[in-house]
């Protein structure tokens, strides 16, 4: 689950210190068996725009980013998120992700606080290992007066959300190095429960370039560790306004990034530089550190509660 219209956070000396430690865990050479799995096909965990996987997983970023008051003012918008997503089958999960937001205004503008937090459903419907497909649904609930009075919304919302991934490895021979290209997207209606906030339509896209897959499927290059294990990746996390007086006006981001994973998660550092003077000032940074639990603690938290795991 991703709620992209908040998922910045600040890059604190308790964020790099945080992904360090976990690197300690993390920093193996072995080849990731993640949960988002289409034939030789892994859509990593992106950071904004969510995977069309489903999966026993911890996510926690960390980001920071500019932007203007209504007064025209500088602000810097700083956030903590940590979700986890639960298996309830080997194709349906659970999950349940909160925010907490640190804004620092001039004028007496800061505040600092929980936002909503949000719970969220997927169902992984089709998967096309020869073609490297994945198709799921889902929905998030943002749970309306669950947070700080001086962060988050007093009123609920609920987008329901398409998610698709589609990896290139059917190309001919002629295109072989263009195999390790993928893409993924989300789109979903974001409705509001009040007349007094406007409704949007959330999507995004990925463009993906795995460095493991071009080394392990593709060509062996001769990459070692640890840029054998690298994914660049480009987001796109946007929001369309369909009502009141933003209707039609998109704001968003271009994240350009790295993912580095292996079997046991990953980590993540992303660029987050605003598409319009609205989205935002100046380029922020998203950072992640993501634990499979299905491959950590495949025998306890890890395991879907009914079924076996894929």
């Amino acid at each position: 689950m991703r709620i992209i219209r908040a998922r910045v956070g600040m890059p604190t000396l308790v964020a790099l210190i945080v992904p360090a430690a976990a690197a300690a865990t993390l920093l193996f050479p072995s080849f990731a068996t993640a949960h988002a799995v289409a034939g030789n096909r892994v859509f990593p965990a992106t950071m904004a725009v969510d995977d069309p996987g489903v999966g026993d997983e911890v996510n926690l970023e960390f980001g920071h980013v500019k932007s203007l008051t209504d007064d025209g003012d500088n602000q810097n918008t700083n956030t903590t998120t940590l979700e986890w997503d639960k298996l309830i089958t080997p194709s349906f999960q659970l999950s349940v992700t909160g925010t907490y937001v640190n804004v620092n205004a001039p004028n007496g503008g800061s505040a600092r606080g929980f936002d909503n937090f949000a719970v969220g459903a997927k169902y992984r419907f089709y998967v096309n290992e020869a073609h490297e497909f994945m198709a799921s649904v889902g929905v998030i609930a943002e749970l309306g007066d669950t947070g700080s009075k001086a962060i988050a919304s007093p009123h609920s919302a609920l987008t329901p959300t398409l998610y698709a991934g589609k990896g290139f490895g059917d190309l001919p021979d002629s295109l072989k190095y263009l195999r390790p290209f993928a893409i993924t997207g989300t789109v979903g209606p974001r409705l509001t429960l009040s007349s007094s906030e406007p409704n949007s339509i959330d999507w995004g896209v990925t463009l993906q370039y795995s460095l493991p897959y071009l080394q392990n499927f593709v060509q062996d290059v001769g990459l070692k560790a640890p840029f054998s294990n690298l994914i660049p990746v480009v987001e796109f996390p946007m929001s369309t306004c369909t009502g009141g007086p933003c209707s039609g006006h998109t704001t968003g981001s271009i994240n350009p990034g790295l993912i580095w994973l292996n079997r046991w998660g990953q980590l993540g550092a992303e660029a987050v530089i605003p598409v319009n003077h609205a989205s935002g000032k100046g380029v922020g940074v998203l950072l992640q550190v993501h634990l499979y639990l299905d491959d950590v603690l495949p025998n306890s938290v890890g395991k879907p509660l009914f079924g076996k795991g894929d």
